[in-house]
């Protein structure tokens, strides 16, 4: 694999590191990790719930923080529970649900350094403040159990920048940084740690683009950088931005979660599609090229920030396909022999898998024709990659016979789109047109998308969701809609014509007002995936409209935004689906074992964890909101056996 240029800003820190404390290597009486441990497995090795019992499951408290949507789980440790809600970073009491801090930046007239006070309310929430005040990050903060001589703290981003709080207060530790905050440093998803090094998700460089960045975990300095876009140096450079176009601002961008292999010392970076200058999601004209380093994974030296390897999953992005699922790191089992893997999920429901240390791909990597672009300006590569295995886990072609027919009125409501716009078969990759509408497969929203992967290690099963809501369209001349809904940036003179896609009907291809899909059943799947073959081992839908049971319809999987976790009572916990149910499933077989009705529908991860009471809880936040209109909450509800 070709080598990105590294800026390496800073290695004094590393002279005099000190004696970190570890973390547990998988979650079990803890959830110290935000994906459970460094490597993003979701698994616990806890096992008082269990398949036998989970049916006994019922609520033992519920905290309301009094603002909205946060999609990351809560962290647990010593039976305490961390979490960041849009109003602010919260600890509370695990057993009990008791609020017992709550940080958000200081106001004007605030003392500097001091946490709200807690809510009168029994249920939490309040604070004063309004529910985006805080600027904190969807998917949540991160925690540090400190050293002999440092308190451990929590790492959230806030409106200022990246915070550093006292775990044991809700204080900003103010020798952290500049009065304890990284200023502009404000990354979308948590941070991570490797020993002394705490890495984050990193501001824009004029004409050198994003950047990650690692920090001396306690003093907040820089110690190295890394830049998502190929730099001067680098042959991927010219070989992958053409018409000299890394020369101007555009930038592969990052908002995912990364992960760690702390055996290894090796950070995984999921970097997305570029940004700036003459791009937006469907439109790449100004930049023709492969674009390295975006839509990749790359992996890092965790301690310096030099690049190791990189795959790039997306050649020249037009269709939204950031990779932002956390590389999950998994074993595979061959021939006696225990290979360290790295699987990364995908929007286009393409499950990669990769050797940890080298970045070859385990079950085969096939670069395949794809069809090419005709729109005035813009560029596609002549292939696009695809594992041997997995096979795709959702749909990435739809024929007319394959629309829906779970109603007369449905069937007719998706024909007559078909009909109407003259829409024809749809095969992967395809390109956006001015002359007519396509379809293409997954959509923006997956597939599957940044909720990822779990991993139950005693079973060998990769467990994912699998989604299909197809998107559609054509281009139209303007610069539309940019990087998570920014406008787009204007490109440089000598760029062409930017376009944008537009819809004509539906937002997606369905029925907009029911989400119903226009492919076929499953609209969304719960898979499990065989680590040591790569086959399915089962696949179940997960979600159902209430409609369509009553008609008769068996479940058909409904539109979710979230991730699952797995544990050593053989069991899948997953909330996400816009039904509003939280789930539980046996991890062997996919059966549904035990459902509960929440207010609002979660749109993110559960956690479990083993209070000092001795109990296994699990607890899921009822908040809402996301892509897919769901009604917004402030609930976080914790579950134990009765």
């Amino acid at each position: 694999m070709n080598k990105g240029l590294i800026a390496i800003t800073s290695l004094a820190a590393l002279a005099g590191a000190v004696a970190f404390a570890q973390r547990e290597q998988s979650a079990g009486t803890n959830w110290s990790y935000p994906q459970g441990d460094a490597g993003g497995s979701r698994y616990s090795t806890l096992t008082q719930i269990n398949t036998t019992n989970v049916a006994r499951l019922q609520r033992a408290w519920t905290f309301k923080t009094g603002s909205g949507r946060f999609a990351s789980s809560p962290m647990v440790v010593d039976s305490v529970m961390y979490f960041s809600a849009p109003n602010g970073v919260y600890a509370l009491d695990a057993v009990t649900g008791t609020q017992i801090w709550k940080y958000a930046p200081v106001a004007e007239g605030e003392a500097p350094g001091s946490p709200s006070s807690p809510s009168p309310d029994a249920d939490g929430g309040g604070g004063g403040r309004s529910a985006s005040s805080a600027g904190t990050a969807l998917r949540g903060p991160t925690y540090w159990p400190g050293t002999k001589e440092v308190g451990p703290r929590i790492y959230s981003t806030t409106s200022p920048g990246l915070a550093a709080i006292d775990a044991k207060t809700g204080k900003l530790v103010t020798t952290f940084g500049q009065n304890g905050v990284l200023p502009g440093i404000n990354p979308a998803s948590f941070p991570v740690i490797y020993k002394n090094i705490l890495i984050t998700e990193g501001d824009v460089e004029a004409k050198r683009g994003k950047t990650v960045k690692g920090w001396d975990v306690v003093s907040g300095k820089q110690v190295w950088t890394f830049y998502t876009k190929a730099q001067s140096g680098d042959p991927n450079r010219e070989k992958t931005w053409l018409n000299a176009s890394a020369d101007s601002d555009a930038t592969p961008d990052i908002w995912g979660m990364f992960t760690v292999d702390e055996e290894r010392g090796i950070l995984y970076v999921p970097v997305e599609k570029v940004s700036g200058p003459g791009n937006n999601d469907y439109w790449g004209g100004g930049n023709h090229g492969n674009n390295l380093y975006s839509d990749s994974l790359v992996a890092l030296d965790a301690l310096t920030g030099k690049m190791k390897w990189h795959q790039q999953l997306v050649h020249h992005d037009i269709w939204d396909y950031d990779i932002a699922a956390a590389p999950t790191l998994i074993e595979v089992r061959r021939n006696g022999e225990v290979i360290p893997a790295v699987a990364q999920y995908t929007k286009m429901a393409l499950l990669f898998i990769f050797h940890r240390e080298t970045g070859e791909p385990i079950f085969g990597l096939e670069e395949r024709a794809v069809p090419q672009t005709t729109a005035p300006g813009e560029w596609t590569s002549p292939t696009q990659p695809f594992p041997v295995k997995p096979r795709p886990l959702a749909r990435n072609t739809l024929t007319r016979a394959q629309l829906a027919k779970v109603t007369p009125e449905h069937q007719a409501l998706c024909e007559g789109l078909w009909d109407k716009y003259k829409l024809e078969d749809a095969v992967p990759y395809m390109p956006w047109r001015t002359d007519r509408d396509v379809l293409v497969l997954p959509g923006a929203q997956g597939g599957g998308n940044w909720h990822g992967l779990a991993f139950n290690k005693d079973l060998g099963l990769v467990f994912a969701t699998a989604m299909t809501a197809p998107q559609w369209g054509h281009l139209v001349a303007g610069g539309g809609r940019g990087r998570r809904g920014r406008a787009a940036t204007p490109p440089p003179s000598n760029a062409p014509v930017s376009m944008s896609k537009s819809t004509p009907e539906q937002r997606r291809f369905w029925d907009n007002e029911k989400q119903w899909s226009c492919a076929e059943p499953p609209w969304n799947e719960l898979i499990a995936v065989n680590a040591n073959t790569g086959d399915i081992a089962w696949h179940v839908p997960l979600g159902e409209f209430a409609e369509l049971i009553a008609k008769g319809v068996p479940p058909t999987g409904t539109p979710s935004a979230g991730g699952a976790i797995t544990t050593a009572g053989n069991l899948v916990f997953i909330g996400a689906t816009v039904d509003g149910y939280f789930r539980a499933f046996d991890a062997r077989t996919g059966k549904e074992l035990w459902r509960d009705k929440l207010p609002q529908p979660n749109q993110g991860a559960p956690t479990t964890y083993q209070g000092r009471d001795g109990k296994q809880y699990v607890v899921i936040g009822a908040n809402g909101g996301g892509f897919f209109n769901a009604p917004v909450g402030d609930e976080v509800i914790a579950y134990t056996l009765k």
